[in-house]
C-alpha cells in the first residue's frame, strides 16, 4: 500500500523533465476542469460547443472542416456541432467571401454575447483566486502565462 508520505513532493517531482511534466499536466487539468465549473448559469452550451464558439471569437469565420482541425475532431462531429449552434442562433453558415464553393461558420452576436459572459464569469473566478496569491506569485504566473501559451500550441 502506498501512503501519502512516501509520495515525492511536488517539489522534488518536479526537479526533473518527466516530474514537471507530471506536475504541470496535473495542475492545469485540475485549473482547466474548475474552470469548466465556472459557467454562467443560464449558459446551457456543452464545453464542446463553448470551445467551438470561443474558436470562432479567437480567428473569425471559418469552414467547417477547419474547425474540426483546430478542435482535433472530424468534420462530421463538427458539423453536428455547427448544426446545434446554428439552431440556437449561435452562429450562421455564409459563404466564402473569394471561393464560392466553400461555406463558413460566422459567429452570430449572440455567439459573441455567449462567449463574453462566460469568459467574464471564469476571469472573475481566476482573479478572485488570483487575490490569494503574494505579489512575487503572481509574478511567477505573469513570467509563465506565455510560455503555458507556447506548450499548448
Amino acid at each position: 500500500m502506498t501512503y501519502a508520505h512516501d509520495m515525492p513532493t511536488v517539489a522534488h517531482a518536479a526537479r526533473t523533465d518527466a516530474g514537471l511534466a507530471s506536475e504541470l499536466r496535473l495542475s492545469v487539468m485540475r485549473l482547466r476542469r474548475r474552470l469548466a465549473t465556472e459557467r454562467h448559469p443560464d449558459n446551457e452550451l456543452s464545453l464542446g460547443a463553448m470551445t467551438v464558439l470561443g474558436c470562432l471569437f479567437r480567428h473569425g469565420d471559418l469552414p467547417v472542416g477547419e474547425l474540426a482541425a483546430r478542435e482535433l475532431v472530424r468534420p462530421p462531429s463538427m458539423t453536428r456541432t455547427v448544426n446545434a449552434l446554428a439552431d440556437l442562433g449561435q452562429v450562421e453558415r455564409r459563404p466564402h467571401d473569394t471561393d464560392r464553393r466553400l461555406v463558413v461558420v460566422h459567429l452570430t452576436d449572440l455567439g459573441r454575447a455567449t462567449v463574453l459572459a462566460d469568459r467574464r464569469r471564469r476571469d472573475a473566478w481566476l482573479a478572485r483566486r488570483l487575490r490569494d496569491l503574494t505579489p512575487e506569485e503572481r509574478e511567477v504566473l505573469r513570467r509563465a502565462a506565455p510560455l503555458l501559451e507556447r506548450l499548448s500550441s
